[in-house]
């Protein structure tokens, strides 16, 4: 079977029916979100928001376009104008993928809040994932999945890693005179 990538299977889902994810690291300032809005108010929905689908609570869960998703919650006037519909580009992976697409859509984008990329980085590595699978996923070297780590300072996201031998400091001979 050949590949067919999600964008061309837009769907039109009731905003009613998408939640937010609990993991989205990114943020967006008072004045782009204005401009978001002004965006979508002169230009319509240009790009569909991404979503996982799940099938036993029949919701979309977002995992690109947040903000977007937001701009129709927080104004009226696009809610009726789009009448509650929102377009929804639907993908179906499991929550550590999920959140590998978030972090890669979100950083091809703009900046991310670091106490919140810390936890996600702590929940993958819960969930099993290694720091070459994290990095491979999200687009991070070590160094700074090693930084990510330390601001959740979790002990047991360092269980794993090998450490050298540190030096130890010689005792000097108190009878000894320099």
């Amino acid at each position: 079977m050949e590949y067919k990538s999600p964008v061309y299977n837009i769907i039109a889902v009731p905003i009613e029916k998408i939640r937010a994810n609990d993991y989205n690291p990114n943020t967006v300032a008072p004045p782009e979100m204005k401009l978001l809005y002004e965006s979508i108010k002169e230009d319509g929905y240009t790009m569909p928001i991404v979503c996982y689908y799940s099938k036993p609570q029949d919701i979309y869960i977002i995992v690109d376009g947040f903000h977007r998703y937001r701009v129709m919650l927080e104004n009226k006037d696009i809610y009726e104008r789009e009448g509650g519909m929102i377009p929804v580009s639907v993908i179906d992976k499991p929550i550590d993928k999920r959140m590998a697409s978030t972090i890669r859509h979100n950083r091809a984008r703009g900046n991310h809040d670091v106490e919140l990329m810390s936890n996600i980085v702590k929940e993958l590595h819960e969930l099993g994932r290694s720091d070459a699978w994290i990095s491979k996923h999200l687009g991070m070297d070590r160094d700074e999945i090693l930084r990510l780590k330390q601001i959740t300072g979790l002990a047991a996201l360092f269980k794993d890693v090998k450490f050298g031998k540190a030096w130890r400091p010689v005792e000097e001979d108190e009878n000894k005179k320099e």
